[in-house]
């Protein structure tokens, strides 16, 4: 039994070297070589920095450039959400009590100042227009009355006590008059419908509401038969100015002392992941919630196309500092490793490749600030390097 045992090891074991010398002979007749990995320094123990041989077919799948100076700016990154700017928009009350009439708009279109959202049926109205029409017609039957009395003077008809007694009236009742156009004109009634009123008399209890800015309705609770009140929420309707957005975040309390209302800002949405919405801070919170240990910032963004919506989600970028000139590389030329640390792979001949681990700064367009590690105009793998990493990984396990 120990010998069956032993003979059948034996025939693994060459099986095992048969297979390895298939794979290597098939690998010789198709021309490619394994790649070779090697201790930079040419040691037996790889410290930090290991190379990596290539031949030219796998030289030509990689991509070769150089390491550039860039300009990078300094900035803040963090995330925020849109609201209106609470500054451009107002919310429209009736001025008087009433049941609504007739409601125009819709939410999401836009309305010039002075269109007319809304009418109610208004006893204010009724009763103010009532009174002008009863002064009026006071005022008329005054005239008369002067007129009539000056005449009866002239021919000693009438005492002068009579004709002062009645230019008193008269004086009084257009004083009167004035006073119920003015109350009439309060509820927006113009001279010209004011003068209809008193010729045709007849009152039009329609109260007329106008936009009070030329924006974009936002909100609207208004609706016919529905009774409204002045100030009593909620209002029929919303206008905003949507030209600007707020943009509200809340920023860790260390990034604070980089802050001050002014600076620019730069955002961008998911619904427009290429484009940049610029604004700058208008606020910066006075004091730091003692639960998120963070302060809160608002910003007003530019949006001249009405693209942002109330309730977005932001990630902005805000400027902290002045730009400084620093070694830079593609961001597809770094690579994480798998204990953390990032890595770039640099060649003085196209053939042996090393990596060096490098120190990363800000990353800005594409590129990566290499702090330490790196040395301008040192040629880098900047497309595969990937590739490489993997090599060295599968080479090391070997």
């Amino acid at each position: 039994m120990n010998r069956d045992k032993k003979t059948f090891a034996l025939y693994g074991v060459f099986v095992v070297l048969a297979l390895f010398a298939a794979y290597k002979g098939y690998s010789l007749l198709r021309g490619e070589a394994p790649p070779e990995v090697h201790n930079a320094a040419g040691e037996a123990n790889a410290p930090e920095e290991l190379a990596v041989d290539l031949d030219d077919k796998q030289v030509g799948a990689i991509k070769i450039g150089e390491v550039v100076e860039k300009s990078f700016v300094l900035k803040l990154k963090a995330v925020g959400n849109i609201d209106f700017n609470q500054n451009m928009l107002t919310q429209v009350f009736t001025p008087y009590q009433g049941r609504i009439i007739n409601a125009y708009p819709n939410v999401g279109d836009k309305v010039e100042k002075d269109q007319v959202l809304f009418t109610i049926d208004s006893p204010d109205l009724l009763a103010a227009e009532s009174t002008l029409i009863a002064a009026a017609g006071v005022l008329k039957l005054q005239n008369v009355t002067l007129t009539r009395a000056q005449k009866m003077k002239s021919f000693g008809g009438a005492s002068q006590q009579a004709v002062d007694q009645s230019t008193s009236d008269q004086q009084t009742a257009e004083g009167a008059l004035k006073s119920a156009r003015d109350a009439v004109r309060i509820f927006g009634k113009t001279d010209a419908e004011i003068d209809k009123i008193v010729q045709e008399r007849k009152a039009d209890p329609r109260l007329v509401v106008k936009s009070p800015m030329t924006g974009y309705v936002t909100a609207r609770t208004a609706a016919p038969g529905l009774f409204v009140q002045p100030g009593v929420a909620p209002a029929p309707f919303t206008v905003a100015d949507l030209s600007t957005m707020w943009m509200f975040a809340n920023v860790p309390e260390s990034d604070t002392p980089e802050l001050r209302v002014g600076q620019e800002v730069k955002a961008r949405v998911a619904a427009y992941p290429d484009r940049d919405f610029e604004g700058k801070i208008s606020v910066v919170g006075a004091s730091v919630d003692p639960n998120t240990r963070r302060v809160f910032v608002r910003s007003e963004i530019d949006d001249p196309d009405h693209l942002l919506r109330a309730g977005m989600f932001v990630n902005f970028v805000i400027r902290i500092g002045r730009s400084r000139e620093s070694m830079a590389a593609p961001m597809a030329s770094v690579v994480r490793e798998g204990d953390g640390a990032m890595s770039v792979w640099t060649t003085k001949d196209n053939k042996r490749f090393v990596r060096k681990t490098v120190k990363l700064g800000h990353q800005q367009d594409g590129f990566d600030e290499i702090v330490e590690g790196l040395s301008p105009g040192e040629k880098i793998v900047t497309e595969g390097a990937v590739f490489l990493s993997n090599i060295l990984a599968g080479g090391a396990s070997d």
